[in-house]
């Protein structure tokens, strides 16, 4: 069976969306307007397509479903990651989104915890949470739309993270490219956006009960661990009960051990090798894939950053 699963994406045009997947990434994109890239999705909407070795063509809701010894045979019956880069040539809405209860009570789905690691070089901006002391005081100055005074907005450039557990009031501001990890949910509150209008001159559709309900002050702490091993500095981004993500940074070659089920890869920057049991694969920024529960050891080689994540197992 197939031990590395090197996987292509879908592009979603936004309203927001840009060029700069095409000009940073070198992706192949005709249109102007993408505002993310579904890199690692088992959602129907954007699957992505295993394009190496005897599964190529067939899409990751297919592989998950039928060879599910890839995975560790996980209870998970659908693939619970989602990873895509977000463009955002124009500001997002302000949205929130709902935990599992909520979002298994009103919409048969799971909920959206994600997290953010920043990418662009340019200086920029997001929305992160509330300035207000507990929930009854955030939801009267939503309802008086004082928005200056409740959103917090803090500045977003290469190399930042963010955690952004279910609840939390976000958005992504103009300028901002993201590589975001999160839940398997597509479930989006819209709080505000801004009183703009779309082509036919309507105000775009929001969810205001259903945000407020959902609103939590979470109390989140950023802080990262960077250690030094020889050719490579790790630094363990996040670790939270859906999942855990650390960033590779190589200058040389590594050997690792795989640590979970299976791993998710995303090349941010650099190019180089990747080296499982002597089958070499040429990785590069902007490749993702996945190292199954076939591979006990693998290797990077060249100048490469990787973004690793991996679903946490709650067996």
């Amino acid at each position: 069976m197939q031990k590395v699963l090197m996987l292509e994406g879908k592009f979603v045009d936004k309203i927001w969306g840009g060029e700069r997947l095409r000009e940073e990434f070198a992706y192949d994109i005709e249109s102007d307007s993408v505002g993310e890239y579904w890199a690692v999705s088992a959602m129907e909407e954007f699957p992505s397509l295993i394009i190496n070795g005897e599964l190529a063509g067939e899409d990751l809701i297919e592989v998950y479903k039928n060879s599910r010894e890839l995975f560790g045979n996980p209870k998970e019956e659908t693939f619970p990651l989602l990873v895509k880069i977000i463009d955002a040539k124009e500001d997002l809405s302000i949205q929130v989104h709902p935990d599992d209860d909520m979002g298994k009570r009103l919409e048969n789905s799971l909920g959206k915890t994600e997290c953010w690691y920043i990418l662009n070089d340019n200086e920029s901006s997001i929305i992160y949470g509330l300035n207000a002391k507990d929930k009854d005081e955030a939801v009267k100055l939503i309802n008086e739309r004082k928005w200056k005074d409740v959103l917090k907005e803090v500045p977003a450039k290469n190399g930042d993270f963010f955690f952004v557990p279910a609840g939390t009031v976000h958005a992504i501001k103009k300028g901002c490219l993201i590589l975001e990890i999160q839940q398997a949910s597509d479930i989006t509150y819209r709080l505000y956006d801004y009183d703009r209008k779309d082509k036919d001159g309507n105000l775009r559709d929001l969810h205001i009960e259903k945000s407020i309900e959902a609103i939590k002050l979470n109390d989140i702490d950023n802080k990262t661990e960077t250690s030094v091993d020889g050719d490579l500095r790790l630094t363990k981004l996040t670790d939270n009960e859906f999942f855990q993500v650390r960033k590779y940074e190589i200058k040389g070659n590594k050997s690792l051990n795989r640590a979970s089920d299976y791993l998710i890869e995303s090349v941010i920057d650099g190019a180089g090798e990747l080296n499982v049991d002597g089958e070499k694969y040429q990785i590069k920024k902007g490749d993702f894939f996945i190292l199954t529960n076939l591979v006990s050891t693998y290797e990077f080689a060249g100048d490469l950053t990787i973004v690793e994540s991996n679903v946490v197992n709650n067996k």
